[in-house]
């Protein structure tokens, strides 16, 4: 008797050949295989006579092979395989490309379904390459069948057989991690029907009914796994900081405070004073000043003889934060160092020194922060830049360097308000909502295709007067090799036809990390005139010289995604522009554009995206750092998070440690685990 963590190579139908292909999609076991859901469906169930076909129509036909199927060889490489089929009403012809074996497969005056799409030339129907079995049969055509993500070797046709041997094997075997109550409360399915409906439902309603199930567990765990951790948090006790004495940094600064910064400071105090662990979130948008706000922070630590430990995502913004903070903090009497990967031995040994002694009261850096010999002696702050770079188990293997250090994390992407307390429960969340006066506005046009040539004289005249510009290529998001082939093909027509006198770079999201950043340091340096790139630079090192952004097939990206990318220019003195170029004249893509043509305020453009698109956007594929989401989708599942979030806290009110329940502990752990180990 197979169990859910029984190798897939050992299931009814699958081998050992199979079971290598499937690995590729990181199917391992009975389990990982039930739990590889569908990314969409098509259905099968619209059945026609052959006069009824229309132009274009796919559709199940059930019509007798009139004679024996017949082999043409045009060419070689390529066979036809032609049988016609007839019902009562007509005739369709059907052709096979390079598919033989259906010669022997079809028999004439038998019966059978086929399923593909229809022409129609006068009279005459015909179908290419349809589906086909025999009459009644029902397992390819007459139902709605589920549509897998693939890899080499795995068929549409190969996986839901897997599937179906899979389900076969473990009905009796799926446990329900959810209470019954809560299944009654929320009037959900029990666990297999779901995993039965949500690879093959009988219908759309049934369909809805799993995905509501699997979706509301899904989101059930994350919210046991958030508040657990949030819980701890209250629970744990530190020794408050005694010297929350700001008047010499304020003193120290050019400018005042914005009242949004002041908020957030004093927030950020009364954290540091509380006896509990600071764990809090300081969202604003590009240029609002949260590098100040933590700047306050880390002086609060220090002045308490505390060290700090700001963590950025990579080398070249660690080497910007410092930069920008060592001159404050040192001026300050706060020794401050950079650790980063590239540190040469010598100058490593030197801050590995200065924080074990306690010499160095902060170090900016990178993941090289959390190596095995980083060794502080009194981490009593962590700061992360650009959170959703890092998973919350990377946060948390640098607070384990201290003894309950405050951690104050950093994020440039504007998420509304509600959203963020939503998703963010193990944080309190800080917003800086207000801009500092004098930083410009990025006037920013909205463009067909048909303006590219204004656009390079535009480009053109700009660097002629000494300013840089960022292209951004579209082609980004599916898959990396495709990233990599759209963005050096279209950096190699504008440098051989468009801007053949300019420095044309390039930057790709397949490059290694060090390629990557020497191709953004020689752009910051004024190395290149033009950078043509994927949204790897919507987040990066400053270019206070590069002014214009020209995001192409801008459609294809989310507003917040857009405004992050904007964001890159009117970093310095100069007028910046940002031009978005789209063919897409829907509606939809239309209304997005006006909002980022009318406005520079991340959070409204947050709020707009939050409406138009839901809240997908904001998290990506990574879900900023939390565990991965199979089913449940946070662009239409806020009301089903909600729901979750309160059954979630009701069952650990009665039961915090989830003593009487170690197959939600088990199942929320797993999750969490796969996303770094957060729970551990």
């Amino acid at each position: 008797m197979p169990e859910l963590s029984t190798s897939v190579r050992y299931i009814k139908g699958i081998g050992e050949q199979r079971a290598k292909s499937l690995e590729k999609l990181r199917i391992f076991t009975l389990r990982d295989l039930i739990s590889y859901f569908p990314r969409d469906y098509e259905d099968r169930r619209t059945f026609r006579k052959i006069r009824d076909l229309e132009p274009g129509e796919t559709a199940c036909v059930t019509a007798m092979a009139a004679a024996s199927p017949t082999l043409n060889r045009v060419r070689k490489g390529m066979e036809l395989v032609k049988v016609r089929a007839v019902d009562e009403t007509g005739a369709l012809d059907v052709t096979f490309f390079n598919q033989t074996y259906m010669r022997d497969h079809i028999r004439a005056g038998e019966h059978y379904t086929f399923f593909g799409k229809a022409e129609v030339q006068g009279s005459r129907r015909t179908m290419v390459n349809p589906l086909v079995e025999r009459e009644n049969s029902r397992t390819m055509t007459g139902r709605i069948m589920p549509v897998y993500p693939l890899t080499a070797g795995i068929s549409q046709l190969t996986m839901t057989r897997s599937v179906e041997q899979g389900l076969a094997a473990c009905r009796d075997l799926l446990p329900d991690p959810l209470p019954d109550e809560v299944r009654r409360d929320h009037q959900l399915c029990h666990t297999g029907y779901a995993y039965d409906q949500i690879h093959f439902p009988d219908d759309e309603n049934t369909l809805a009914i799993a995905r509501r199930r699997l979706a509301f567990e899904e989101l059930f765990l994350l919210a046991i796994g958030m508040q657990v951790l949030s819980r701890r948090r209250e629970e744990l006790s530190c020794a408050p900081l005694r010297d929350l004495d700001l008047t010499a940094f304020y003193g120290s600064l050019p400018f005042s405070l914005t009242g949004a910064q002041q908020r957030a400071v004093d927030e950020i105090l009364a954290d540091l004073a509380s006896g509990r662990p600071m764990n809090r979130l300081v969202q604003g948008d590009v240029g609002s000043g949260k590098t100040m706000v933590a700047a306050a922070a880390m002086v609060c630590a220090a002045r308490s003889g505390r060290q700090t430990a700001l963590m950025a995502p990579t080398e070249i913004l660690a080497e910007q934060h410092y930069k920008g903070l060592a001159p404050l903090l040192e001026g300050l009497g706060i020794p401050c160092a950079l650790l980063t990967g590239a540190a040469r031995a010598k100058e490593r040994r030197a801050v590995l020194e200065g924080l074990e002694s306690g010499r160095l009261q902060a170090v900016i850096g990178t993941h090289a922060l959390i190596s095995p010999d980083v060794t502080y002696r009194d981490l009593g702050l962590v700061v992360t830049d650009e959170q959703h770079r890092f998973g919350v188990g990377q946060r948390s293997a640098l607070s384990a360097k201290g003894e309950r250090p405050h951690l104050l994390v950093m994020s440039a992407t504007p998420i509304p308000r509600t959203l963020a307390l939503m998703i963010y429960g193990d944080l309190d969340v800080s917003v800086i909502d207000e801009l500092p006066p004098g930083r410009q506005r990025i006037d920013t046009f909205a463009v067909t295709g048909a303006y590219r040539p204004r656009i390079y004289k535009f480009l053109a005249r700009e660097i002629a007067a000494g300013r840089q510009a960022y292209m951004i290529c579209s082609m980004v998001e599916e898959n990396g090799a495709d990233d990599r082939k759209a963005v050096t093909e279209y950096a190699r027509v504008l440098q051989e036809q468009v801007f053949p006198q300019l420095r044309v770079a390039c930057v790709h999201g397949r490059m290694k990390g060090r390629e990557k950043e020497a191709v953004m340091a020689a752009f910051a340096g004024g190395e290149a005139d033009i950078l043509v790139s994927t949204t790897v630079v919507e987040v990066g090192v400053d270019v206070p010289n590069a002014t214009v952004m020209v995001i192409e097939d801008a459609d294809r990206f989310g507003l917040s995604q857009l405004h992050q990318l904007r964001g890159r220019v009117g970093r310095g003195k100069h007028k910046s522009y940002c031009v978005l170029i789209t063919d897409n004249r829907s509606e939809e893509t239309l209304a997005r554009m006006r909002v980022m043509a009318q406005t520079g305020d991340g959070f409204r453009i947050a709020e707009e995206d939050l409406r138009l698109r839901g809240p997908g956007d904001f998290f990506g594929r990574r879900q900023h750092g939390l565990p991965a989401l199979k089913v449940a989708d946070l662009s239409w599942d806020m009301a089903l998070l909600k729901e979750a979030q309160q059954a979630a806290r009701a069952l650990l009110d009665r039961d915090p440690g989830l003593e009487d329940h170690p197959l939600i502990a088990q199942r929320t752990r797993e999750l969490f685990e796969a996303s770094e180990g957060t729970m551990n």
